[in-house]
């Protein structure tokens, strides 16, 4: 569909009887499941395999990959909010003026941790993988239904296998709310797609608890719903539009609003949190002078991968506004925000990668690309990427000593 198409918006149906329709839905899930499922075994099996890796090197020398996936860095906070709540502050001990305030994080990922280590018999850290890696499944499944929905089967196989092998999956793997905000994203968009505003929205509200760069689905839905009502005068009239594009910023604004109040600093309040974490929007200013420092000088490889992810994010970008026909408008808005929000954020330059991973649409170029290639040249590309995620993400979680 063309970004310059409207949303098509379902008209109401005539109610059948409702248990009728839960049989026929169902059917509907399943047949959907079966489509999707060798895309979601290519997935399995990647990251199976890349867990694999990391373990055996991390065994090798002495770590434990179970601390490694599930209570790392950020995953730390995550495990510390689903204990306890929010409310810890720790001024930072290497950098001067640099506090750490639980209140930066969203509150999904952490509060379904507590409720499943509350009903289970799963400590938090087991709790939290267990949400990360349904997570990455549930978006793994969105993802795909989005591709064989706009491009076929094909081309939504390869999405998921490319999405699966990106030199920082290993991220899907862990304790973090990147494959939580993806599986919202992803599901919300096919909703946009497919006519169904109320879905989005909702959709949309749970991504914006997830992450601070959740209001991208948030923008897609809105600017979306604007085109809808300008192409298609007749759903003005229908109050569904209208519900979804109010109830997606909800999850997002109303966090936002809360954290601010909770810190004592008012209504903008979170952005304060934000910037003594030394986290802040500044265009990409402070991007680009580690990009030159990296240039002049020397540091860890991460970063050097981190630019050589963002040069690929920002050509892809590109390519995918150039694609004709054009992708649809969703993809598009919620695809541009999450690359200006990652690469114009200052500060925590080796987690862009980690930033951009709901960003799966800059993946629609390859996967266009390989459906059309050769075999040879297929299985090449899969398989050095699959080296490269598989090497990169055991360096990440064994070897360097940056926050991811």
């Amino acid at each position: 569909m063309s970004a310059d198409t409207a949303v098509p918006v379902r008209a109401p149906e005539p109610r059948p009887a409702s248990g009728n329709a839960r049989v026929r839905r169902a059917a509907r899930v399943r047949a959907a499941l079966r489509r999707a499922a060798p895309a979601l075994a290519f997935y399995a099996a990647a990251r199976l395999t890349g867990m694999a890796t990391m373990a055996a090197w991390a065994w090798w020398i002495g770590r434990h990959p179970r601390t490694l996936l599930g209570h790392s860095w950020d995953g730390i906070w995550y495990a510390g909010i689903a204990r306890h709540g929010y409310g810890l502050i720790l001024p930072s001990p290497t950098t001067h003026g640099v506090v750490f305030n639980d209140l930066a994080f969203f509150p999904l990922f952490p509060g379904l941790v507590r409720a499943v280590s509350t009903v289970t018999p799963l400590s938090v850290v087991g709790a939290g993988l267990l949400v990360a890696w349904l997570s990455a499944g549930l978006a793994a499944w969105g993802i795909y239904a989005l591709g064989e929905r706009l491009y076929g089967r094909t081309t939504a196989t390869l999405l998921v296998v490319l999405w699966g092998l990106l030199p920082h999956a290993i991220v899907q793997s862990m304790a973090y709310t990147e494959p939580l905000m993806t599986a919202f994203a992803a599901w919300a968009l096919y909703a946009l797609v497919t006519g169904r505003p109320l879905w989005a929205g909702a959709l949309s509200l749970l991504a914006g608890l997830s992450r601070p760069n959740g209001i991208a689905v948030a923008a897609a839905v809105v600017c979306v719903t604007a085109l809808t009502v300008w192409r298609q005068p007749q759903a003005r009239r229908n109050p569904r539009v209208w519900a979804g594009a109010a109830l997606a910023p909800l999850g997002w604004t109303g966090y936002v609003v809360w954290a601010g109040y909770r810190s004592g600093e008012g209504l903008f309040g979170y952005f304060e949190v934000q910037r003594l974490w030394g986290s802040r929007f500044d265009f990409g200013r402070d991007a680009l002078r580690f990009v030159r420092h990296l240039i002049t000088g020397r540091d860890a490889m991460a970063y050097y991968m981190t630019v050589a992810v963002i040069a690929v994010a920002l050509v892809t970008l590109a390519l995918l506004l150039l694609e004709r026909p054009r992708p649809h408008a969703a993809l598009l808005v919620y695809t541009v925000v999450l690359v200006v929000i990652a690469v114009g954020g200052s500060s925590y330059f080796a987690s862009k990668p980690r930033f951009l991973m709901p960003a799966f649409p800059l993946l629609l170029p390859a996967a266009l690309a390989l459906t059309r290639a050769r075999r040879r040249t297929l299985l090449t590309t899969v398989t050095a990427m699959a080296g490269l995620s598989f090497f990169y993400g055991t360096y990440l979680l064994t070897v360097a000593r940056m926050p991811m």
